[in-house]
């Protein structure tokens, strides 16, 4: 085994634009909405684009060769995590997510929590993150009806390398002037509330049986670790995926995980990684899969990454309490 590199599958969107030009060499034409660099979905399944297993749908590879690439505690039948780019030089629809339990009862697909990351953000760019408090559910149903939605919504600004947590049930958007980095679990189950008039299908039924006006969205503050030639800052933990940060001036060494993989996406800068058969490169835009029999991996470079897995959430939990402790 070895790190894992994957051709980008790209989606046109109304909202889109051509900001990933910064981020993605082969963009094509249109205004791209998503980049999804590592994707085992309906509609969209990641082609490997390096090593051995070059052109290897991603699905094959899981396949043939299952606890070697997702480890022996990942499910092979339907594999957990989708990672995007995403550019809005428009506003997406104010929508939301079903959990687990409504989304395989309803639509045969998981349920879908995610987290943003924000790459960039221009100045005075806005996230929508839950509803104002004291707004009732009458109060919303009435609001979709007469177009007057947006009044309730709790909106914040953002800034470069913000997160944000988004729970299944929690209303949101991301607003225009942003590149984000998106970990979500497997799905593409979105109820849209609110489209600003564009047309587009809504799903307000659907919405307001899934919707939590109790939830809130806030800024994930995180807990920061410095090392010699690191830190790393565990962002997010939750059972559907764990996010950490790593900011890295010289270099780190890990290793995999026999239990599960690790999805490592570039946020800034470059760099090299070095495993015991050879070495792979990544930069800026560029997400690797960590299988779980690689063994012994280093990054080496001046770069930031973003690390996205299935925990243990008890094991998690046990090295952040450790991290406190000192």
């Amino acid at each position: 085994m070895y790190p894992l590199k994957f051709y980008s599958i790209y989606f046109e969107k109304i909202w889109g634009g051509r900001e990933l030009e910064a981020y993605k060499d082969d963009l094509p034409p249109g205004n791209i909405g998503e980049s999804w660099d590592v994707a085992c979905h309906e509609d969209g399944t990641s082609v490997i684009a390096n090593g051995n297993y070059k052109d290897v749908p991603l699905d094959r590879l899981i396949q043939e060769k299952g606890n070697e690439v997702l480890g022996t505690k990942i499910d092979k039948e339907r594999f957990p995590l989708l990672l995007k780019l995403i550019n809005s030089n428009d506003k997406l629809s104010i929508q939301v997510h079903p959990d687990d339990e409504y989304g395989y009862r309803v639509e045969k697909d998981s349920g879908k929590t995610e987290a943003w990351y924000v790459v960039e953000a221009k100045e005075g760019a806005e996230l929508i993150v839950g509803v104002k408090s004291g707004c009732t559910k009458e109060q919303f149903k009435r609001a979709i009806e007469e177009g007057t939605l947006e009044q309730y919504m709790n909106r914040i600004k953002i800034k470069k390398g913000e997160t944000y947590f988004i729970k299944s049930g929690l209303m949101h958007a991301i607003c225009e002037g942003a590149i984000i980095a998106e970990i979500q679990q497997n799905s593409n189950t979105t109820y849209r509330v609110y489209d600003y008039n564009r047309g587009r299908e809504l799903h307000v039924d659907k919405a307001l049986d899934v919707v939590d006006l109790n939830l809130r969205g806030r800024k994930s503050i995180g807990l920061k670790l410095e090392n010699e030639g690191f830190s790393k800052t565990y962002l997010c933990l939750a059972k559907e995926f764990s996010l950490e940060k790593y900011e890295v001036s010289t270099e780190f060494t890990e290793n995999s995980d026999p239990e599960r993989f690790y999805i490592f996406t570039c946020v800034e800068g470059q760099g090299i990684i070095s495993y015991s058969n050879g070495t792979e490169t990544i930069k800026k835009g560029e997400s690797v899969l960590i299988p779980a029999a690689l063994g012994e991996y280093t990054f080496k470079g001046n770069m930031v990454l973003l690390k996205s897995y299935v925990p243990d959430v008890e094991k998690v939990e046990k090295e952040i309490i450790q991290v406190i402790k000192g």
